[in-house]
């Protein structure tokens, strides 16, 4: 891999892929993956596979369409956890003619979405895209329909431009990547590798080189059963949490100084949060159980083993100063999306590779590189000895909300990018 500087001149080989990027294309294309409507775990991720699969075969490419062995993986040591039930997971898997003797640079992205929560926060229908100028309103738009599109796109741009490759590109089309990874888990358990990988997550065109990581956590506090009317013969699970409550925003607050520089942008880089708070059966009885869950942020190369120790003694020592839970202590699980953090290898050639082409394709600043506070399947391919990174259309602050949307030209100008980071990771002859 060679480490190019921005401002370099566009090669013969550069500009000819440039000048076969079909844009209309590109819009069709999102509007097609748009109205699939791939929810984590539901049957249409799986159709969403089956298309991507028959769009790669179209471009010529050596195709792996497999469907994922989902007991063995789940009983997999590695197993990155899960959050969505499902029956079926399947891989995709796309790889251009082996030219030789040059590396392979994966282009990864994932098909599954979040899904589109209260209707009436849309302005129609969530899965039937909607189009306003330059902009394309949908559930998926930005996380992240647009950066397939810019794989895609780019594939399809240097296969009609005849540029020949010295190296490969392999495109990887992942399922459940928003509940903890298994598609990524299970494309790297097959085999599928590579010396590079570039994600397209939305991140503004600006260039990701870290993610902290996330994990999901339960925590279940016991009370006592009584009559409302004679609380005082009970003891409220609602009241026990309390302090328990009060000591993970401390834990929060300790864990977030002097954060890394890649995250000291951000007010709070490892957030910790409760999401769901459940407690109670019956409203004239006090609650003998509170169940609390939340995302626990996890530092840039921290073990999350540490992680999960640093939560689960933050509690027991809540409960041990508190004269009911002392006797009666609450107890920690960790269910669902376990997200280690990962980051690029610091002076990886890939960072400037794709600074140097955003810069060449756009004549703009090159991308301002900063880490993420969320987990993403950066940290699978880095944990596999794949040097990863993140650029890809969108904002990530309208991801997983009813504004979800993404700006046709922004993708374009990515792919434009892809090509020729591609074109100089992978070679030409």
């Amino acid at each position: 891999m060679t480490t190019d500087v921005p401002g370099a001149e566009l090669s013969a080989q550069e500009a000819a892929a440039l000048a076969a990027i079909d844009e209309g294309a590109i819009a069709r294309t999102l509007l097609e993956l748009i109205a699939i409507p791939s929810v984590t775990g539901s049957p249409a991720e799986s159709e969403a596979q089956h298309h991507l699969a028959g769009l790669l075969g179209r471009l010529g490419l050596d195709v792996d369409l497999w469907s994922m062995d989902l007991p063995a993986l789940l009983a997999h040591p590695g197993f990155p956890g899960s959050e969505a039930p499902r029956d079926e997971a399947w891989g995709v898997v796309g790889l251009t003619e082996d030219g030789g003797d040059g590396p392979t640079l994966i282009l990864q992205g994932h098909v599954d979405v979040v899904p589109p929560g209260d209707p009436a926060g849309w302005d129609g229908d969530p899965f039937v895209p909607r189009v306003v100028g330059d902009t394309v309103h949908g559930r998926g738009a930005c996380d992240m329909k647009a950066g397939l599109v810019a794989h895609l796109a780019a594939l399809a741009a240097i296969r009609a431009s005849g540029v020949r490759l010295r190296g490969r590109l392999a495109a990887h089309f992942v399922v459940g990547e928003e509940d903890g990874g298994l598609g990524a888990f299970g494309t790297l358990q097959r085999g599928h590798t590579g010396d590079a990988c570039i994600i397209t997550e939305p991140t503004g065109s600006s260039l990701i080189t870290a993610n902290a990581g996330a994990l999901t956590f339960r925590i279940a506090v016991p009370g006592l059963a009584a009559h409302a009317s004679s609380r005082d013969a009970g003891v409220s699970a609602i009241d026990a949490y309390l302090p328990v409550h009060r000591a993970l925003a401390a834990l929060e607050a300790d864990r977030n100084t002097d954060p890394d520089p890649l995250m000291a942008e951000y007010r709070i880089p490892y957030a910790l949060s409760v999401g769901t708070v459940r407690s109670g059966d019956w409203a004239s009885s006090v609650p003998d159980l509170l169940v609390a869950e939340g995302r626990f942020g996890v530092r840039l190369d921290e073990d999350p083993a540490a992680a999960r120790a640093a939560l689960e003694t933050c509690v027991a020592e809540a409960c041990a100063a508190d004269p009911w839970l002392r006797d009666h202590p609450a107890k920690v699980t960790w269910p669902g999306g376990q997200f280690a953090s990962g980051r690029l290898p610091p002076g990886h050639p890939l960072r400037d590779v794709v600074r140097g082409a955003a810069h060449a394709v756009a004549g703009a600043p090159a991308p301002h590189e900063h880490g993420a506070p969320y987990g993403s399947d950066l940290r699978l391919y880095a944990a596999a000895g794949i040097p990863t990174l993140q650029f890809g259309p969108g904002d990530i602050r309208v991801a997983h909300s009813s504004q979800e949307r993404v700006s046709v030209s922004e993708i374009v100008h990515v792919t434009r990018a892809l090509i020729v980071s591609a074109l100089r990771t992978v070679g030409t002859k």
